[in-house]
């Protein structure tokens, strides 16, 4: 009975943070989180804004211009923070979503991390805790529907906007905890590599942007999204 009273007070939990997140279309994410020394450090807070987008929501930095719809009024948009709880070997972070007036509206699993490197230590454990949006199923700044059989209903899929560059010089790939670091003749980092549990499929990220690297055909490919355009670089990567 107690089991059955937990599953239901999940589900109604779930249910309700759903149906107050629906109501929004934009979510605020903070330049720099408190618990670091500087802003975007270990690209943190461009990550964030990248799994803010991935879950349906059209991110902004707070220091960013805002559209004349949120600048007009705050309360059309939700606030992020991350919260770090300190442990001696763990990272251990928490993602919250605010309304304009401080309530929490959303409160992630406790995401965590045991990697060494300090990035891919914050890297892993927000993606952990941006888990916790996996489960709720909706689509921001919509209204949310019941659906009756889903066994029976289709499914309509968007065709996702894409792009394809072409490869631009050969990469080598040094090794660095955790993964590798691709660099060009001069030699410049062009793209940080961070290791799955899946062979040939990378975490990846740069200066401006955060996707995966995977081998495909015999070839590396770079994803990524811009704005709701799916980019894909072909790379060449020497091991």
């Amino acid at each position: 009975m107690k089991r059955y009273l937990f599953i239901l007070f999940l589900f109604t939990s779930f249910s309700g943070y759903t149906q107050t997140l629906t109501n929004y279309k934009y979510v605020v994410v903070p330049e720099k989180f408190p618990f670091l020394k500087t802003a975007n450090l270990y690209g943190l807070n461009d990550l964030a804004k990248f799994l803010v987008e991935q879950k349906g929501f059209t991110p902004y930095f707070d220091n960013a211009e805002l559209p004349a719809e949120i600048a007009n009024n705050k309360c059309k948009a939700l606030n992020l923070e991350v919260l770090e709880r300190k442990t001696m070997f763990t990272t251990n972070l928490t993602v919250i979503l605010k309304d304009c007036q401080g309530n929490i509206l959303f409160k992630s699993k406790e995401g965590k991390s045991r990697e060494k490197e300090y990035k891919a230590s914050y890297n892993f454990a927000l993606r952990d805790a941006f888990t916790s949006l996996d489960t709720l199923n909706f689509v921001a700044g919509t209204t949310p529907t019941t659906i009756q059989n889903p066994q029976q209903t289709p499914v309509a899929i968007a065709p996702v906007k894409s792009e394809v560059i072409a490869v631009a010089g050969t990469l080598y790939a040094q090794p660095i905890a955790n993964g590798f670091q691709l660099i060009n003749t001069e030699p410049k980092v062009i793209l940080t590599l961070l290791t799955t549990s899946v062979q040939d499929y990378f975490i990846a990220n740069n200066a401006t942007a955060h996707g995966i690297v995977f081998k495909k055909a015999g070839e590396w490919h770079f994803e990524y999204y811009q704005g709701d355009k799916l980019v894909t670089e072909k790379l060449l990567i020497k091991f």
